[in-house]
């Protein structure tokens, strides 16, 4: 560029307005929205103003990395060139695709006090060089996969690692990982993702060997545990726990272990810890989660005796004879301090009428006076239950009167019944304008009248067509009063199953559907619209969707909606809500992420045509049984959006076709010079990568 652009020549000379308009808060504001990579490559070069604000420490202090999936290896260098002096915390996490020359660079920063590596393949004499550079570092994330020594770290690194106060651990393979030389944990993080070959190899019998590799958690608060499903990271989480029943820490403030499918028995351990957190003197619980077998009564009233917790996770753990709700209200405490609540799954026990054999059903009185009980609830989790309003008042007494009052919800999960304002018609109920008497002479001639959710008519706005709307939105619209500012939403039903679960295996047979959530159609989604700040949405076995003309509307209005998540919408059998799809997605100009799950779906050319409108598109799922695909609207629509990373394609059609559009989007990404990223599958359906740098898979 030759010569200095002044910061009123920014902008066009046409323009009224021009960046030196602007005070430094503002476009301090806006700068924020940037990835920290382009601030520093392309942003700081316009103008002297913006050089100097992009060098603002509220935007170099914290660099976020993580899903920017455009960052080089050359932009991150420079970036860490540039900003070495001023970066206190760096988040890579992802970043799978930045080589080992590239992290190197972070030992120029030196007063780093907090580091994520999640992804990212660290050999132990990286980290040692890391870690020997970080004086300051307090907060590590790293992935331990195999192979990877503890023994092979140098002295300084070991040194560096007592130090820590926080570390989030990934293990892939059955290994402690650095966590025997952290004597100063204060929070413990663990990720255990090991395949079952490490089973059958007897991994975890050589961590039995001997207590000297085994931790001390004197000084810890915080311990979590995320399980990927398999035997050999139930067998590791239990030695992981057995080191607690030696020594129990003092003053515990959160407890969190997901352990997907059925729990191993209760150990010890955790009776030890869960007594731990409630005698903690002078702090208070922040967490509890725990697999539902190892969570009853006793347990969790002891912990409340000692003040409500901030976040409890409660899915699934009602059993005869322990409704956790109920243990939650009677315990007498405050519960004003609770933020995050997950009730998933916990009813009363008492099965609905016409409902499936195992279902829940919402015990809505508690549940109402929870709304009263804990005004600053942020996130809440009522699915996989049942909620059905007899309530002849029509809005009074509604659920979602009482969600209405809960102003400072942001997240929120219902069953899809829940939106139901009346009971399902019944099927013998007669239609006066229709009837036909006994001596009419048409009498079994005439085709009976199928009784059905009615199609959503948008431009009835008057009359009595109007009125049966505004009937069945009511209860939607008394939520939406009090909720305008949620960011998230997911209404599924009861009974979903999906044909890829993540942790569970995958059942084939559809179940029904609650007759309740038959009433929930395009009407209500229509409603849903009036949420402006939406950002994410999952709607899954929705029953009364017909022809998806709600669907359209509510897209037009959360115009910022980034992640959608759509599940058996309509029949299972056909699939009516095409037209009404592809042109809502003529509107999610900011959608990152699309889910699509519907049995016997056609991904023909006019639907990857409307999908190439979202541009800023990155991740695509697509999951049908039955299903087609074109191969030419997939490629030509790969070529289109740019930014799309990863495509997951499970649906129908051969081996050969699957193949040959793989190798296709192979060819191609190499021709263009990015590397591929492919996951063959052995049978179709096949998981197709886009020739780039790819994230995780998006999990059904």
């Amino acid at each position: 560029m030759d010569g200095q652009i002044e910061a009123d020549q920014c902008c066009s000379d046409t323009a009224s307005v021009t960046i030196s308009d602007f005070s430094d808060e503002i476009l301090l504001n806006v700068l924020t929205y940037v990835p920290s990579h382009d601030l520093v490559t392309n942003v700081s070069r316009v103008c002297r103003k913006l050089r100097t604000l992009c060098l603002d420490k509220s935007l170099t202090a914290h660099i976020h990395l993580h899903k920017e999936y455009t960052a080089t290896d050359e932009a991150v260098k420079h970036l860490l060139r540039e900003l070495s002096s001023n970066i206190q915390t760096l988040n890579v996490s992802g970043c799978y695709w930045l080589a080992g020359s590239t992290l190197d660079q972070v030992t120029r920063c030196k007063s780093m006090v907090q580091l994520d590596l999640s992804g990212c393949r660290v050999t132990p004499a990286r980290l040692s060089r890391l870690l020997s550079s970080l004086q300051c570092l307090r907060s590590l994330a790293l992935d331990v996969g195999p192979g990877f020594d503890l023994q092979q770290l140098s002295a300084e690194g070991k040194a560096a690692l007592a130090r820590l106060h926080e570390l989030k651990q990934t293990l892939l393979t059955p290994s402690y990982g650095v966590v025997p030389c952290c004597s100063a944990l204060r929070s413990l993080r663990l990720y255990l993702e090991a395949s079952e070959g490490w089973q059958e190899a007897g991994g975890c019998a050589q961590l039995m060997v001997g207590q000297s590799s085994v931790p001390h958690y004197q000084n810890l608060r915080w311990f979590s545990a995320r399980l990927a499903p398999g035997e050999v990271n139930r067998t590791l989480l239990a030695l992981y726990l057995a080191v607690f029943s030696m020594r129990v820490p003092e003053g515990l403030t959160g407890l969190v272990l997901f352990v997907p499918g059925l729990a191993p028995p209760r150990p010890v351990a955790v009776t030890a810890l869960t007594e731990s957190m409630a005698s903690s003197s002078g702090s208070k619980v922040r967490a509890l989660q725990l697999p539902r077998t190892w969570l009853d009564g006793t347990v969790l009233g002891r912990v409340l005796a000692h003040g409500c917790p901030a976040y409890l996770n409660l899915s699934r753990c009602s059993a005869p004879g322990f409704n956790p709700l109920h243990v939650l209200l009677a315990a007498g405490r405050d519960l004003s301090p609770l933020r995050g609540l997950n009730l998933r799954g916990c009813g009363r026990g008492s099965l609905p009428e016409s409902c499936s054999k195992g279902e829940e059903e919402m015990d809505a009185e508690s549940v109402k006076a929870l709304t009263d009980s804990c005004p600053h609830l942020t996130h809440l989790n009522l699915s996989a239950t049942h909620y059905h309003h007899n309530s002849p008042a029509g809005q009074d007494g509604h659920l979602c009167g009482a969600l209405g009052r809960l102003a400072h919800l942001r997240s929120l999960a219902l069953p899809v019944c829940a939106l139901a304002q009346r009971p399902p018609a019944a099927a013998h109920v007669t239609d006066s304008s229709t009837h036909l008497s006994s001596e009419s002479l048409l009498l079994g001639l005439k085709k009976n009248r199928r009784i059905g959710v009615p199609t959503y008519q948008p431009e009835v706005v008057g009359g009595q067509g109007g009125e049966r709307e505004e009937a069945a939105t009511s209860c939607v619209r008394s939520m939406l009063k009090g909720c305008l500012h949620l960011v998230e939403l997911e209404l599924i039903g009861a009974s979903f199953l999906s044909a890829m679960p993540r942790n569970e295996p995958a059942i084939r047979k559809d179940p029904a559907a609650c007759p309740w959530a038959c009433q929930v159609g395009d009407s209500q989604l229509a409603a849903l619209g009036n949420l402006r700040f939406l950002r994410k949405l999952t709607l899954a076995h929705l029953p009364g969707v017909l022809k998806g003309t709600g669907l359209l509307q509510l897209v037009q209005g959360c115009k910022d909606l980034q992640v959608l998540s759509l599940a058996n919408l309509g029949s299972l059998k056909t699939v009516n809500y095409t037209q009404a799809l592809m042109e809502a997605l003529k509107h999610c100009t900011q959608l990152r992420e699309l889910r699509l799950e519907q049995p016997y779906f056609n991904g023909n050319a006019a639907f990857f045509e409307a999908l190439s409108s979202c541009r800023c598109l990155h991740r695509l799922c697509l999951v049908s049984r039955h299903g087609t695909f074109l191969p030419t609207a997939v490629v030509n629509f790969m070529q289109s959006c740019a930014e799309v990373i990863m495509c997951h394609m499970f649906m129908g059609g051969t081996l050969v076709a699957c193949k040959t559009l793989q190798k296709t989007l192979l060819d191609r990404g190499r021709h263009s010079g990015s590397s591929a990223s492919i996951l063959p599958y052995p049978l179709p359906p096949l998981l197709l990568h886009q020739p780039s740098p790819c994230p995780p898979s998006l999990h059904p």
